[in-house]
């Protein structure tokens, strides 16, 4: 299989095309793509036709997003994500317009992922600081399972053209939202914060992690969470709650 084809897991790839097609058939596609250097070979197929598109959307997907965090969103072609997804350039403008409306469609998909590993792992937990623990683990176990989804939410689609940039502010208001409501729901005595405090926060995370995934640096964010934590508490619970997080505080 040529090094750059992508290849998709079999659980994010249900989890992107649902669970209404019957397993064997999806597990016979995943075999044939494994089979066969990564694409589906031309002919006669056994396969509905709307899975194989729905399969082929899921891997331009990918691909835009392995290549946008590769060469960058700018430098990024056409060729090269028909090429890293094993697929004809036909094909490609079966689904897609252009660069720019594949690159929204990974965007989404990305952001969609995201939000759902953040609010289940959030809903876990019993106090307000326990969710801001566990949606900062989970934000930080993405970038490390998802390095190129990460890199293009974080970082490409700042660069990126059109709708792209408004998206992903959309993404982080939604983060900050949900911040600000918690705090005000959850904490004992819900500070008067202005919904701008969780803006910052959530601005300062994206900040960090831009940095680190600018220089490549996904797999150590995790280790990052003490200090994330100490600066989102800071300003909900204080100098003392916020040193806990980093294990400083004084009795």
């Amino acid at each position: 299989m040529p090094p750059d084809r992508v290849q998709l897991s079999p659980d994010l790839l249900v989890e992107a095309i649902g669970d209404d097609w019957p397993s064997e058939q999806v597990d016979a596609a995943i075999e044939l793509l494994a089979t066969s250097e990564g694409r589906f070979p031309s002919g006669t197929r056994k396969l509905p036709v709307e899975l194989v598109r729905a399969i082929q959307r899921e891997r331009l997907i990918a691909a835009m997003l392995d290549a946008a965090a590769t060469h960058g969103y700018r430098d990024t072609k056409v060729q090269d994500v028909i090429e890293r997804a094993g697929v004809s350039r036909p094909t490609f403008y079966e689904h897609f317009t252009n660069k720019d409306d594949c690159f929204l469609a990974a965007f989404d998909a990305g952001a969609r992922r995201l939000r759902t590993r953040v609010s289940s792992a959030a809903a876990a937990g019993e106090s307000w600081r326990e969710q801001v623990r566990f949606a900062l683990a989970a934000v930080l176990a993405f970038a490390v399972a998802e390095p190129q989804t990460a890199r293009t939410l974080i970082v490409e689609a700042r660069a990126a053209s059109g709708e792209a940039p408004r998206r992903r502010i959309e993404l982080l208001d939604g983060f900050a939202a949900c911040l600000d409501a918690t705090a005000r729901e959850l904490l004992p005595h819900p500070p008067d914060r202005s919904p701008l405090t969780a803006a910052g926060v959530v601005g300062g995370v994206e900040s960090v992690l831009y940095a680190r995934l600018c220089r490549d640096e996904a797999e150590e964010v995790e280790a990052l969470l003490p200090s994330l934590m100490y600066f989102a508490v800071l300003p909900y619970e204080g100098q003392e709650a916020a040193s806990e997080e980093l294990g400083t505080a004084t009795g």
